[in-house]
Formats: C-alpha cells, sequence, structure tokens
C-alpha cells in the first residue's frame, strides 16, 4: 500500500554556500572557513554548487560536505567543464564516470546535475548532445543548460531541443536574468553581471519532473522580487502537477541571496497549499553578542532605552 502523498517541495537555494559577507549577516558571526555549509542549510534547503564546473573536490571534501549537510538538503552540483566545454560531450564517458564516483557519499542528497553547455553548443551538436544523455546513468538526475540563441527562438532548434530533454527525462535549466537588466549598472559588480551574463528569451517549460530556474536579479530585494513574481503562478502549476522545481536566486554581488530565496519561497507559499517547509535559520550571533557573554556583569535581560 502506498503512504500518503508528499507534500509539494520548492527547494530554493543560491549559487554556493560560503560567502564572506554572509558571516554576521546571515551565519553567526564564530562560523569557521569551511563549516559554512552547516549554517547556510538552515537557510536554504539546495544549492548549485557552481565549484565543481571548475575543479572536482577531493574525496575528503566530499566526506566533509556529506558530514555537515543534512538530510533533506540537496546538491544540483555542475559538470566540470573539461566534460562541457573542453571536450563538448564528446569522448568524455571516462570522466563522467570519475565525477559521479567522487559524488557517491552524497548519492541520497544530490539533486539534479547540471550540463551547462557553452554559447558555442548549437543545433549541430544535437546528435552528439543525445548520445551523451543516452549513455548517463539512470540513477543520477541530471538538467541542460543552453546558451546558444538558437534554443531560444521556438521551431527549427528549439522544439527538437525539448524534445530530446523529454525522452531522456532531463530537465532544463530556465535562465531569467530580466531583473538584472530592468536598472542600468551602478556597482562594479553589477557592471561585471551585464557583461558576463546571459540576456536570453525566458523559456519556461519543463521537460522533466525537476525543473531547476536560475533567477539573476540586483542588489535591491523588492525590484527584483517585482519581476521574479511572475514566476509564481507557472511554479504553483509546476506543484499542482506534481514536479519538485528548484529554484536558485543571484545579484551581482550575492550579499542578499538567501534572504530574497526565502523571500521568493514565501511568495510561492502563499498560493501553494501544504507546501514543505524551509529550514529555521540559527540564530545570528554578533561580535556585540560575543561581548556582551564575555561580560560577567550581563544578565542578558533587556536594557532600558
Amino acid at each position: 500500500m502506498s503512504g500518503p502523498p508528499s507534500a509539494p517541495n520548492l527547494r530554493v537555494g543560491c549559487a554556493m554556500w560560503a560567502h564572506k559577507a554572509w558571516v554576521g549577516r546571515y551565519f553567526a558571526a564564530t562560523t569557521k572557513a569551511g563549516e559554512e555549509l552547516a549554517s547556510y542549510a538552515t537557510w536554504c534547503p539546495a544549492v548549485e554548487g557552481n565549484t565543481t564546473f571548475y575543479a572536482s573536490p577531493t574525496t575528503a571534501t566530499i566526506a566533509r560536505w556529506a558530514e555537515l549537510a543534512p538530510e533533506d538538503f540537496r546538491f544540483c552540483f555542475k559538470l566540470p567543464r573539461d566534460i562541457t566545454h573542453d571536450r563538448k560531450l564528446r569522448n568524455s564517458n571516462d570522466l563522467v564516470r570519475a565525477f559521479l564516483a567522487l559524488l557517491e557519499p552524497l548519492a541520497d542528497r544530490l539533486g539534479p546535475l547540471q550540463i551547462q553547455l557553452p554559447a558555442s553548443f548549437g543545433p549541430e551538436d544535437l546528435g552528439s548532445f543525445e548520445n551523451f544523455l543516452i549513455s548517463l546513468p539512470s540513477d543520477f538526475a541530471f538538467a541542460t543548460e543552453v546558451r546558444h540563441p538558437a534554443f531560444f527562438a521556438g521551431g527549427l532548434a528549439e522544439a527538437p531541443f525539448d524534445a530530446i530533454l523529454e525522452r531522456q527525462g532531463v530537465d532544463r535549466v530556465i535562465l531569467d536574468s530580466r531583473a538584472l537588466f530592468a536598472t542600468p549598472p551602478v556597482t562594479p559588480e553589477e557592471h561585471d553581471a551585464w557583461r558576463n551574463k546571459p540576456r536570453l528569451p525566458v523559456r519556461p517549460h519543463a521537460t522533466a519532473s525537476q525543473p531547476i530556474v536560475r533567477l539573476i536579479g540586483e542588489r535591491h530585494i523588492e525590484r527584483s522580487l517585482i519581476v521574479w513574481r511572475s514566476w509564481v503562478p507557472k511554479l504553483a502549476g509546476w506543484l499542482a502537477e506534481g514536479r519538485q522545481p528548484f529554484v536558485f536566486t543571484h545579484t551581482p554581488d550575492n550579499v542578499v541571496a538567501p534572504e530574497l530565496a526565502r523571500r521568493f519561497w514565501s511568495e510561492v507559499c502563499a498560493t501553494v497549499d501544504d507546501l514543505a517547509p524551509l529550514p529555521v535559520p540559527e540564530r545570528v550571533t554578533t561580535q556585540l553578542d560575543l561581548w556582551a557573554a564575555d561580560d560577567p556583569t550581563d544578565d542578558h535581560e533587556p536594557k532600558p532605552g
């Protein structure tokens, strides 16, 4: 006999779990380098894990992440760029096997692994792309992000691309950078984001059960949320269909990204009954708290004034 249906689950998160600006703001001031994952997991139940795109972690590092991450946490790591960019998926089975074997200690906490392809990966590569997907083991979930303009124009390239994803049960990574480009850049980080982030049409099409949405915003929380609210009915619809989407929030400096993730989740929660709850953030210990703890005359009662 099957059990009761699980609650709709929208997992939100950021591009990374360690950011110096979060210590003392979202994490306790006493948080040590290398221990940020445990604190981050009290704010967000998922993370993109961009670090694996640039370099594979050691087995000791993977073991440490397995120790720090709670059971219901999900990593959506990116495949190494050796596979996606250098080899463009060709002749890479050995690298894929080695990468997946490395992640084995985290197997029960993996969301879709992301296949982020370069803008040079175009319609002419669809044959090798499907062959690559066919070669992937079925006990891992995958999602693909493309950046070639042809995959965002409908018709001759986009429809076959989506059809391949649907046949192979692979999700599409959906990028929405509208909030970033809605206002002119001011800070150095915003100018850098304007130069480097893709400006492509939004294609909110789910091809499998765990679509990934990457929301690229700006430094102002409210201005980002105004743009992102258009996603609420789409996500509510996916949840009603039984899908389990992931949403990752970015800003040029990522200072407020964890707060943005939770605020966006609240927007969806207001329209979806029985949405699985977010974790409860740990209490942030500031430097003032530490000084008070060292003061033997402090009785920790509220002071007048």
